[in-house]
This record gives C-alpha cells, sequence and structure tokens, in this order.
C-alpha cells in the first residue's frame, strides 16, 4: 500500500481535525510530495470519475479542494480528468471562502477533492462557499475514506447524496472526546492536522 511506503499511515492517539480522537492518522502530504505517487494513487479515482460522467451519472466542469489537504488532490485529479482546478479557504474567521480570484460560472458542477474523508465536515463547508458563487456540487473524491461503514450509508455525513470516489477505503475507530479509550488510559495526543478546534 502506498500509504505505508511513504509513512503516510500514523499509529498513536491523534485528534482529529473533526474534534475526534482516533489511533490512526493519515498524513497524505507524505503521500502527495511524491507528484508520481500521487499520480498513480489517484488514478483509480479519476478512472472512476470518468465513468460516472460517461454513464450520464453527473457531469463535471472543475475539481474543487478545501484548503490544505484538499489543494494537491484537486490540482492532480484536474490534471489527470483535464478539468480546471482551484481551492477554498478559510477566511480570518475560519468560514470557508472561495478568494484568489476563482470565479465559477453559474451552475458550473464541481467535484470536491479531498485527502482524508472523516466526517465529511471540510467537503461540507467548501460545498457551501461553491454554491455560494453558483456553483453545483456534482460529487466527491479522496484518497482516503476512513468511514467507519461507509457502505451502510451515514445518515450524519453531510452529502450523503453525492457520489465519493476514494482511492481506498481504510475503516478506522475514532471516538468523541469523551468516549475515548486512549485518554481513559491516559496517552497523550497529537494533533496534527491543518484546522484550528473550535
Amino acid at each position: 500500500m502506498l500509504l505505508k511506503e511513504c509513512g503516510a499511515l500514523l499509529e498513536g492517539h491523534f485528534l482529529l481535525s473533526s474534534g475526534r480522537h482516533s489511533d490512526r492518522y493519515f498524513q497524505c502530504a507524505r503521500l502527495l510530495q511524491y507528484p508520481g505517487m500521487a499520480a498513480a494513487a489517484l488514478a483509480p479515482v479519476a478512472d472512476a470519475v470518468r465513468a460516472g460522467i460517461s454513464r450520464g451519472a453527473f457531469k463535471l466542469d472543475a475539481v474543487a479542494g478545501p484548503a490544505i489537504g484538499g489543494i494537491l488532490v484537486a490540482y492532480e485529479l484536474g490534471r489527470q480528468l483535464g478539468l480546471p482546478a482551484f481551492f477554498t479557504e478559510r477566511d480570518d474567521s475560519g468560514r470557508m471562502t472561495l478568494r484568489r480570484g476563482f470565479g465559477l460560472s453559474p451552475g458550473m458542477n464541481i467535484l470536491i477533492a479531498e485527502d482524508v474523508v472523516t466526517t465529511g465536515k471540510s467537503s461540507a463547508e467548501c460545498a457551501a462557499a461553491l454554491r455560494e458563487h453558483g456553483g453545483c456540487v456534482s460529487a466527491l473524491a479522496c484518497v482516503v475514506d476512513r468511514r467507519p461503514c461507509p457502505s451502510e450509508g451515514d445518515a450524519h455525513f453531510p452529502l450523503q447524496v453525492l457520489p465519493l470516489f476514494a482511492a481506498v477505503r481504510i475503516a478506522t475507530a475514532d471516538w468523541d472526546a469523551a468516549d475515548c479509550p486512549l485518554c481513559r488510559h491516559g496517552l497523550p495526543f497529537v494533533k496534527p492536522g491543518s484546522r484550528k478546534q473550535v
């Protein structure tokens, strides 16, 4: 597995960007720093997205990723799909926005691309920012889908009505901070993600 090969799969006690705790963390930046590995990891995702377009499941005009984790994923998928790629980012208040002169045409169909999907919060915030500018979110993509049971559906996943294409699905345990068994055992956690906790 490419994630292990490049040291992107970490084990320990982690505070995730979602605020939940886990014994595994996927540091996809370690994979995405190598263009060849990034291309290889995302090629099956691009193929699956193309197949969805071919069968008429959705249309795409562009790829967008929430900063920071989605920037390189969006770029690589945009490159492979022959589509423009851009990103949303947080403003000074922490709200996800579209900046840097990126513009959307009304009704533009967009694929949201992320590094890791756990709760879907970043994708939902990215989708809201794109919709504010007239975009239409058609599908989602990621390197790692780490939701516990994605095949059974997830009523709490904010964008569950959209197709999600993942390079790999690895169901991992995660807990609310109050229910974390690692905390109960006194193991200190680290927070490797980029999002500030609120």
